[in-house]
């Protein structure tokens, strides 16, 4: 594989762009810093496809990123392998108001693939290539320039091997027969919601004090300015004013912005000074909730009885068993709040009952739920019984 020098200009990154707009895929990756920042800073940008690779500079002057974006968003031809991208996605969609699409995420693959839950791209490469990666530069502050060779080399790295971990996997993916498993997992990660919402609704990430709606239209209100500050200002939220101190406020909120200066986790200055004057702003346009915007009390999940909540442990063990089978993350098949809608009663709309999670999963968790399906231990060791009809006799499974 050919190995670029840092791309530096426009004219070098077309050609780039140009070439590997011809292959099937390419390998993605992002550098970025956001420590004291709302967005992300893109620092480098890596990529790669079984014939080269190279990483670009982004702060390098004069360089536009535009045909690599495109290659990036509006190729719908090349498929883009990321290894748990996330954030590198949230970076994408920021600079162009869309996802990657097709994508595919080896850490989701691996899943699927018995390698664990969220396994790391060292872990992975250790596994698939038996290589152990350098990672002497990974706490690299990506933002200062010149970067040197070790840290590029670092960086391409992680674009090389993955061009290499994917094709892999696919196969495994089609020897298995689970590709068609991960089309749902990939649509979820490629959900442009999940990198861009509505300031006024900030509050709904937030961990509720209470269910007055009094309370919740404060929160709401103070949740949607400090999202709007902290975008303004590209500031961490947490700059701005942490989560317990929004809480606080939307609790007992001060009756004049002189009382500010008494509120644990705000500095004195905030009594007198704009941005003090724009909090008390926002509190004073707050309206409670409307009875039907209120959150539910337990969001997604059921109230369980005790009994029900022995079911659901039984479930978690099922799925313990299962999964370990079958050689897939528990994760991927299950959720905890799927298992416990399931032993309170819950059949609709549970992923769990349709599609390969019933396969592989769904059917026997319906069977020991509904008592077609009991656990038994015989000479010390834990088996599962299929219950005969009436008669009380069993089938080991």
């Amino acid at each position: 594989m050919k190995i670029h020098p840092l791309i530096t200009t426009t004219q070098d990154l077309t050609a780039l762009v140009s070439r590997m707009a011809d292959h099937d895929f390419v390998a993605v990756d992002t550098e970025f810093m956001r420590e004291n920042s709302y967005w992300p800073d893109l620092c480098l940008l890596q990529i790669a496809t079984v014939d080269e690779a190279a990483a670009i500079d982004p702060k390098a002057e004069g360089i536009d990123l535009a045909p690599l974006l495109e290659l990036l968003v509006d190729n719908h031809d090349v498929l883009k392998v990321f290894h748990a991208g996330g954030q590198d996605l949230e970076i994408i969609h920021n600079l162009t108001d869309k996802v990657p699409n097709p994508l595919f995420d080896t850490q989701i693959a691996a899943m699927a693939l018995g390698y664990g839950e969220q396994i790391g791209y060292s872990n992975l490469v250790e596994s698939v290539l038996g290589h152990n990666l350098d990672k002497g530069a990974r706490f690299t502050d990506w933002s200062r320039r010149p970067l040197d060779k070790r840290q590029i080399d670092y960086a391409i790295a992680d674009v090389t091997h993955l061009a290499e971990i994917f094709p892999r996997l696919v196969k495994k993916l089609i020897k298995t027969g689970r590709g068609a498993w991960l089309d749902e997992e990939m649509e979820r990660l490629a959900d442009p919601s999940s990198f861009a919402f509505p300031a006024e609704d900030a509050w709904k990430r937030l961990k509720l004090p209470s269910r007055n709606p009094a309370v919740l239209g404060r929160l709401k209100a103070l949740a949607g300015w400090r999202e709007s500050e902290a975008r303004n200002k590209n500031l961490p939220r947490g700059r701005i004013i942490k989560d317990d101190t929004l809480n606080e406020l939307a609790s007992h909120p001060p009756k004049t912005q002189d009382d500010l200066g008494k509120v644990r986790g705000l500095s004195a200055g905030w009594r007198n000074n704009d941005i003090g004057a724009r909090l008390m702003s926002a509190l004073a346009k707050a309206q409670p909730l409307e009875a039907d915007d209120l959150p539910s009390r337990e969001p997604r999940r059921p109230g369980l009885t005790k009994d029900a909540a022995l079911v659901s442990d039984l479930l978690k063990l099922l799925l313990k068993i299962r999964a370990k089978e079958s050689g897939v993350a528990p994760k991927l098949i299950a959720r905890s709040d799927e298992l416990e809608s399931l032993a309170a009663g819950v059949r609709d709309q549970l992923n769990i009952l349709s599609g390969w999670r019933f396969e592989e999963f769904g059917r026997d968790a319906l069977d020991l739920v509904e008592g077609r399906l009991a656990f038994a231990t015989e000479n010390g060791k834990l088996k599962l019984s299929r219950i005969a009809g009436d008669s009380g006799t069993g089938q080991e499974v």
